[in-house]
């Protein structure tokens, strides 16, 4: 990592943790496991000019592969794909991909994308890597070409791999988790907060 990626990790950081969204404590997260660090990408969104700033550093990341289109899955990536959006330029549309009732995601509400169209997709904190992947299949079921992924959180540190697409990140971080039976935290009786 260049002098320039540490530092704009590290810029990103603090800007979480001045929004009050980086929790310490003992978590149980919507895998079931069980950590000490919680991403609470609601804190961050609530701050218009901290999702400013940070889309700012994904959109300039991304403005070379020319993206034509924005999409984040609801719901923090639609506050990010807007936001995106408009500081890769005039013309460039944000989108949102619902859930599915049966699975995966769709993009309803009338949204039209272009057979080829380059589709940046956005999301707040990667964990599994579900949403993205769910996304990614529903703008290339519309004839979309996705080009890459934009995060403002990896909690994966680079671990999650999209098929090759440029994935870009304001911050990567690596968040230790344990199975409920292997968790420290619970054996030393730290309360525990069901995210």
């Amino acid at each position: 990592m260049s002098d320039l990626d540490r530092a704009g990790q590290g810029e990103a950081m603090r800007m979480l943790e001045d929004a009050g969204a980086v929790l310490r404590g003992h978590f149980q997260y919507a895998s079931g496991r069980h950590g000490d660090t919680y991403i609470e990408k609601f804190r961050l969104l609530e701050k218009p000019h901290v999702t400013e700033a940070l889309c700012r550093r994904i959109s300039d990341h991304f403005l070379p592969l020319a993206p034509e289109l924005v999409v984040g899955p609801t719901t923090g990536g639609i506050l990010l794909a807007h936001e995106t959006a408009k500081h890769l330029g005039e013309g460039i549309n944000a989108y949102f991909a619902e859930r599915a009732d049966k699975g995966g995601r769709y993009l309803g509400r009338g949204f039209s994308v272009a057979a080829g169209q380059r589709v940046l997709v956005v999301d707040d904190v990667l964990t599994t890597g579900g949403s993205v992947r769910d996304t990614l299949d529903a703008v290339q079921a519309v004839g979309g070409l996705p080009i890459g992924v934009g995060l403002v959180v990896d909690r994966t540190n680079g671990a999650t791999d999209f098929g090759g697409l440029d994935l870009f990140a304001c911050l990567s971080i690596d968040v230790a988790s344990y199975q409920p039976s292997t968790c420290a935290l619970c054996a030393d009786g730290v309360d525990l907060t069901i995210t």
